[in-house]
This record gives C-alpha cells, structure tokens and sequence, in this order.
C-alpha cells in the first residue's frame, strides 16, 4: 500500500466516518432539545432564542463544529468521491443515536430505510461527480436565473405546503427547503473559499456572495430546527435534507460553476436506478415514520411498552 493510498484509508476514512457520527449525534440531541422548547412558527427566530438557553441544544452545536473539523480532516487527506458518501452515512447514525437518547429500540424498518437511502445517495453521488470547472459564478446574469428561479420556487413550494399540511407532509416539505438552503449555502461557499484564496479577506467582502450566505445559511439552520421539533422521528427527514443537500450542490457546480458530469448511458442507467433507491427508502421511512408515530400517540402515558423509535 502506498503512502498516499496508506494515508487515504488511516486517516480520511475514520475522520469522514467519525464527522458523519458526530453529525449524527447533533441531529438527535437537537431535534430532542426542540420537543422541549414551545413550538413557534415557520422560519420563527424565537425558536432559536428558546433553544440557546437549553444545555442540550448547546451541546449539540458542539458536536456539529466536531464534526466540521473532521470532515475538513477528511477531505485534506481523501478525495471528494470518496469523503462524500462516507458523511452521508449520518442518516444511519442520527436514527442510532435518536433511539439512545430516547431509551428506545432501533426500528428495522427504521434502519432499512436508511441504509437505502445512504447507499443510493453514495452511489449517485460517485457516479454524478462533477470534474473541472472553477469556483466564480458565471459572468453572464442570464446563466444563473434559471437554477435559480428552480431553487426559488421549491423552497416557496415547500413551505407552502408545510404551513397547509400536518403530520409526515409538512415535515417532508420542511425538510426538503432545508435540504435546498443547505446545498445552495455549500454551493456558494465553494465561491467564497476561492474569492479568499485568489484575494485574501478583503475579496469576499467586495463580492455579493458572502452576503447571500450570510443570509441564505442561517436560514437553513433555523429551517432545519423547525424541522426536527414538527418530526416526531428523525430519520426520516435526516435522509430528506441528507438527499436534497448535495444534489443541489452538484446542480449549482454544474449550472453555476461549469463543472461537468459523465452522461453516459451507462452512467444515466446508474444514476436512475440510485435515484429510484433514494425514492423507495424515503417512502418507506415516511410510510414506518407514520406508523410509529401513530403508535406512540396511542401509547398510555405511563406504564406503556417502548415502541420503536428512529
């Protein structure tokens, strides 16, 4: 084994696996921490003033920094196609780490569902890898609108439907807007860490991008809070933003960034047969999610056997 290859697998492999874990773990101790804070609204910032002054939430902010710094680890020693899907496996850890935390058992159908969204999205993801392109926007207005109006546009579906709807349709609509912010806050990041490599501090000051993510990031983070306090399991809408995150990282690198992908037919066969993996594991999480909250809800108060959780 080669040095490079010998530092691949000791290093980047356990760091992408161990920032998967600890993204995991955050998602449990938060979406736990915001059933014990009121519910607020939509996008409400008083959700997160509630929620600072909760210890476990805190911790759990903790744990996301942890696992940023090791997913940095990761991809300064691993590539991309590589690091990426190892992270993806935090749907499995945070429906692990949901069940510690309430004391409960890990549901099969639970754990099923959520392998198979890890593994259709890894296999999607090694298959649309986008190769070349540059981190600035294209110059041309015209060439950003149309993602753009897309992006748009779902993310006012998405909460439209959320504030019409109940129960697993409003917290999948959540959890694919937040899914939506998340990828378009890595996007334009990638933007942003080139404008600081080519110019230094003062660059990313005197372009608009780090403006939008100012705005767009923090969006997404109260977003995905809202999310998990409306959930009554976490895997399900774990695997939602999990899904939605990088596909519209690759569709901004493409569009955005000229990144190119292999369109091959081969490749396009993968890719939907990944793509129809991803849809079958997220209904069958919705439709077991159903279930098990309906079970619970039933549930005595007191003295009631531990259903399944996840």
């Amino acid at each position: 084994m080669s040095q490079s290859a010998s530092t691949t697998f000791f290093v980047a492999v356990p760091a992408a696996v161990a920032g998967a874990a600890s993204f995991g773990l955050a998602s449990a101790i938060q979406q736990r921490a915001t059933k014990e804070v009121p519910t607020t609204g939509t996008l409400n910032p008083r959700l997160l003033l509630d929620l600072i002054r909760h210890p476990g939430w805190v911790l759990g902010i903790g744990t996301v920094i942890v696992g940023l710094s090791l997913q940095l680890v990761a991809l300064a020693y691993g590539p991309l196609v590589l690091v990426q899907p190892l992270l993806v496996t935090g749907v499995l850890f945070g429906a692990v780490f949901s069940a510690l935390l309430a004391r409960r058992r890990v549901d099969r159908l639970v754990i099923l569902g959520s392998l198979g969204a890890v593994a259709g999205l890894s296999v999607f993801l090694v298959l649309a890898q986008p190769t070349g392109g540059s981190t600035e926007l294209e110059q041309d207005g015209w060439g950003l609108l149309p993602l753009a109006l897309v992006l748009g546009i779902t993310v006012v579906v998405c909460l439209a439907v959320a504030g019409r709807y109940e129960g697993s349709v409003r917290v999948a609509a959540l959890a694919a807007a937040t899914g939506v912010f998340y990828g378009l806050t890595a996007g334009l990041m990638k933007v942003v860490t080139g404008q600081l490599r080519s110019g230094g501090f003062a660059e990313i000051f005197s372009h608009p991008v780090l403006y939008v993510v100012c705005v767009v990031g923090p969006l997404g983070f109260l977003l995905s809070q809202n999310t998990f306090q409306q959930g009554t399991l976490i895997a399900p809408a774990l695997a939602i933003i999990t899904i939605v995150d990088p596909l519209v990282g690759v569709a901004i690198g493409v569009c955005w960034l000229g990144e190119e992908v292999n369109t091959s037919p081969a490749v396009l066969a993968g890719e939907l047969i990944a793509a129809l993996i991803i849809i079958g594991s997220v209904a069958l999480l919705a439709h077991r999610g159903t279930q098990l909250r309906r079970e619970i809800e039933r549930a005595p108060q007191r003295g009631s056997r531990r259903v399944a959780w996840g």
